[in-house]
């Protein structure tokens, strides 16, 4: 049986102080509601468990863990400069397949001009 765990937790992580980003990048989806954050959250949510597979080779190997992805919405919205830190590379490679298969955002933007915002998601693996 395949678990995928995901910690509700999801972190923007600024060069600057949020304080200084006036807007932040908003999932498709979720320009209309009254808290974006949130919604983004949730649709980060599932689309990564819409979009998991446990790798066979780690299932086979007994490999689990918790894999961080780190990545860019960049200033056209897309997902960018994709990075993953976790207890193996075949785990690392899932994680990163995933987060490339997000949407085009709506991207943050400062003094009303697009700004690349990256972000961090933890992703743990469990069998």
């Amino acid at each position: 049986m395949k678990k995928l765990i995901l910690l509700l937790l999801f972190i923007p992580l600024f060069g600057l102080s949020q304080d200084f980003i006036e807007s932040v990048p908003v999932y498709p989806g979720c320009e209309d509601t009254t808290n974006t954050s949130v919604c983004f959250q949730e649709q980060i949510l599932k689309h990564i468990a819409q979009h998991f597979r446990y790798p066979k080779l780690a299932k086979k190997r007994k490999i689990q863990g918790r894999v961080f992805v780190m990545f860019t919405v960049g200033e056209g919205g897309y997902i960018d400069n994709i990075r993953a830190r976790g207890p193996h590379v075949i785990l690392e490679e899932e994680a990163k397949r995933i987060i490339s298969l997000l949407p085009r955002f709506k991207p943050g933007s400062q003094d009303g001009k697009p700004v690349r915002v990256p972000f961090s998601i933890p992703i743990i693996f469990k069998l």
